[in-house]
């Protein structure tokens, strides 16, 4: 399963110096609005300790992570649903992620412009929801009289005219999407509609703002019940040069524990709700990316859909009982090692071996 996430602010709030840090990517990162005129994508490996182990365990050099991909979206300003500032063609880039990652500014420095004389996070956040908003309604509005129309035909479709209705009225309200979680939009999954997409926000502070505990419980405050994470993007810009030592010394000066690229992947991972588990053998060791529930089979169709068509078992072990045993063997020697079936569960530290019919 691929995760694509779309990075979106206002201009010159720190959306491509972060992209950079957490790709290391080297865009243009201009201190002047719409630097970034195309999207830029970078695909990201998700760190995971357990790989490395693995491989030492297997002898085997090949490792192969989990990936995420970021994409930066160029800056959008009040009006660019209708079109302002290029937004119609910026807009168009979201609707293929998963994800949608809200870069506010919330620094001040008098050498970086901003599009309004003074910023304001939260009149910052408005105006990004708003053209979100803006976007999808056009959209809904646009769809409605012909669907409007096909119900009339079948009543059958009149559920997912109520839908349609529904969501109208909430968008019309200047509400996104995001803030009904009890909406069943199921049945209009096929408008790609931009808030309905999970949002997490990322407030670009000043280093002294990484430990200014008081402020961030205000930001927190303005976007609830979305997650929140709080980043230096110009720390993180020195991280990625930085060898793991240094940058855990470094990232412990400030009193942080994890650099942006985890906080942001974690929160993905669980805004999403997915979850990674684990294959290993001499040919390689490998992370995959699967949502939250899935069963055995479903895990086993991520790695080819013949695998999930023809699934007999699954043999399993957890992770940390393979370490501790030193080799698969030993783990099933010790009965750590079962074979579960077409109902099992995933578990995050599984390590896998399906049985399937070809």
């Amino acid at each position: 399963m691929s995760v694509s996430i779309g990075i979106v602010g206002l201009p010159n709030v720190g959306k491509s110096t972060l992209f950079n840090a957490l790709t290391g990517s080297n865009i243009l990162a201009a201190n002047y609005p719409f630097a970034t005129i195309e999207p830029n994508t970078g695909i990201v490996p998700v760190p995971d300790e357990r790989l490395q182990k693995l491989a030492e365990l297997y002898k085997t050099d090949k490792i192969v992570p989990a990936t995420v991909t970021f994409v930066d979206i160029a800056g959008l300003v009040a009006g660019a649903s209708q079109g302002e500032g290029l937004g119609n063609q910026f807009l168009s880039h979201i609707r293929t992620t998963n994800a949608i990652v809200q870069v506010v500014r919330a620094f001040d420095d008098p050498n970086v412009t901003h599009v309004d004389e003074a910023h304001d996070p939260q009149k910052d956040i408005d105006v990004i929801n708003t053209e979100l908003v803006l976007a999808d309604l056009q959209t809904v509005t646009n769809r409605l009289p012909k669907f409007e129309k096909e119900a009339r035909a079948n009543p059958k479709l009149r559920p997912v005219l109520e839908t349609y209705q529904h969501v109208n009225k909430i968008l019309n309200d200047g509400e996104p999407l995001w803030r009904h979680p009890e909406l069943d939009t199921e049945a209009i999954t096929d408008l790609q509609l931009l808030t309905m997409k999970p949002i997490i926000y990322v407030f670009n502070l000043d280093e002294t703002g990484l430990s200014d505990t008081d402020r961030q419980q205000k930001l927190r405050a303005m976007v609830a019940p979305s997650q929140a994470l709080f980043v230096c993007a110009k720390l993180e810009s020195e991280l990625k040069d930085l060898d793991a030592a240094d940058a855990a010394e470094l990232l412990g000066s400030y009193g942080q524990t994890e650099s942006g690229l985890l906080q942001l992947i974690h929160a993905a991972y669980q805004t999403l709700g997915l979850q990674s588990y684990l294959t290993a053998g001499e040919k390689e060791v490998r992370a995959w990316t699967i949502a939250k529930g899935a069963t055995a089979p479903q895990a086993a169709g991520v790695i080819h859909g013949d695998f999930e068509r023809g699934f007999i078992a699954a043999e399993i072990v957890d992770y940390n009982d393979l370490i501790a045993a030193g080799s698969l063997p030993a783990a099933r020697s010790a009965g750590k090692v079962r074979t579960e079936g077409k109902s099992y569960v995933m578990q995050p530290n599984d390590v896998v071996e399906f049985r399937f019919n070809t």
